[in-house]
C-alpha cells in the first residue's frame, strides 16, 4: 500500500488519497487554521486528494509549497498593508474562493496529465510532460502574482498604473512597482525549480525557463486585467478570484503551447 501511494507516476486510487490527505491535514492542522478558513480547509482537502490521486506526492508537494510561500510572503508588512486597508482580508486566510481560484486550473492540467499517461498516448494532442509544465506553471503564474502584489504593497516606492504609467496608491488594481516586479520573476521561478530540482516533475531548465517566462508574462497580463476591467461598472462579477482564475489559465496556456512548439 505505502509503495502504491508513494508511486511517482500519479494516478493513484481515490480512497487512499483521501485517507492519507485526511491523515496529514490532521497532523497539520494547527498550522492550516492559521493559513485556510474552516471552508477552505474542507476544499483544501478535496484539491490534495485530487492532486495526490493524479500526480502522485510530487505534484501535490508542488501545490502544498505554493500554500506555504504564498501565506509567507503575504505576510510580509502585514500590519502596515492592514493600516492602509490593502492587506489580504481575513488576517490572510484563504477561503474556497481562493482555492479554486488559484488551483482549478491546475486540477485541470493535472487530470489531463494522469490521463495522458494512464492511456500511454497524448491528451487533446499533448504529451503527459506538456500538461505537467502546464500544471506547474499555472501554479508559478498564481505566486508569481502573489508576490507581486505583496511585495508591492509592503515595499513598492513608487506604483503605477500599468495602462497609463502614471502614480498611483500601493494596492490599486493594475498598478505595478520595481520591486513587485522582480518579486514576481522570483515567486514565478522558485516553483519550477523546486519541481525540477527536488522532485523530478519537470524534464530540464528549459522546462523550468518557459514556466517561469509564462507566470511572468501572465503576471503582467493579470495587471491589465486589473486596470481595465476589475472595479469598472458592470464588472462586479470580475473579482479577485476570476482573475486569478483567468491568470493561472494563461499562465498555463502559454507554457503548454511554448513547450509544445519547441518541442520541450
Amino acid at each position: 500500500m505505502a509503495s502504491l501511494l508513494f508511486q511517482s507516476s500519479g494516478n493513484i486510487g481515490l480512497l487512499p488519497s483521501f485517507i492519507l490527505n485526511s491523515v496529514l491535514f490532521c497532523l497539520l492542522r494547527s498550522k492550516l487554521a492559521t493559513m485556510l478558513t474552516i471552508e477552505g480547509i474542507a476544499h483544501s482537502l478535496a484539491l490534495g486528494t485530487m492532486l495526490w490521486t493524479t500526480l502522485g506526492w510530487r505534484g501535490w508537494t508542488v501545490c502544498v509549497l505554493y500554500l506555504f510561500l504564498g501565506q509567507i510572503v503575504t505576510k510580509v508588512g502585514f500590519q502596515e498593508k492592514e493600516e492602509l486597508g490593502i492587506a489580504e482580508k481575513r488576517g490572510g486566510r484563504r477561503g474556497p474562493e481562493n482555492v479554486w481560484g488559484s488551483a482549478l486550473t491546475g486540477v485541470v492540467c493535472a487530470g489531463a496529465a494522469a490521463t495522458a499517461m494512464r492511456t500511454g498516448d497524448l491528451f487533446l494532442g499533448l504529451t503527459s510532460d506538456a500538461w505537467i509544465l502546464g500544471y506547474v506553471a499555472s501554479l508559478a503564474t498564481k505566486l508569481a502574482d502573489t508576490f507581486a502584489s505583496e511585495i508591492g504593497k509592503a515595499y513598492g516606492k513608487t506604483t503605477f498604473l500599468i495602462t497609463t504609467l502614471k502614480p498611483v496608491a500601493r494596492g490599486t488594481e493594475g498598478a505595478v512597482s520595481l520591486e513587485g516586479t522582480v518579486a514576481s520573476v522570483i515567486g514565478g521561478l522558485l516553483l519550477p525549480i523546486y519541481a525540477y530540482g527536488v522532485v523530478g516533475l519537470v524534464n530540464g531548465l528549459g522546462g523550468v525557463a518557459i514556466a517561469t517566462f509564462a507566470a511572468f508574462v501572465a503576471t503582467m497580463v493579470e495587471s491589465l486585467i486589473g486596470a481595465t476591467m476589475q472595479e469598472k461598472e458592470g464588472m462586479g462579477w470580475m473579482t479577485n478570484e476570476v482573475v486569478n482564475f483567468f491568470n493561472t489559465v494563461i499562465g498555463a496556456s502559454l507554457a503548454i503551447f511554448i513547450a509544445s512548439t519547441i518541442g520541450i
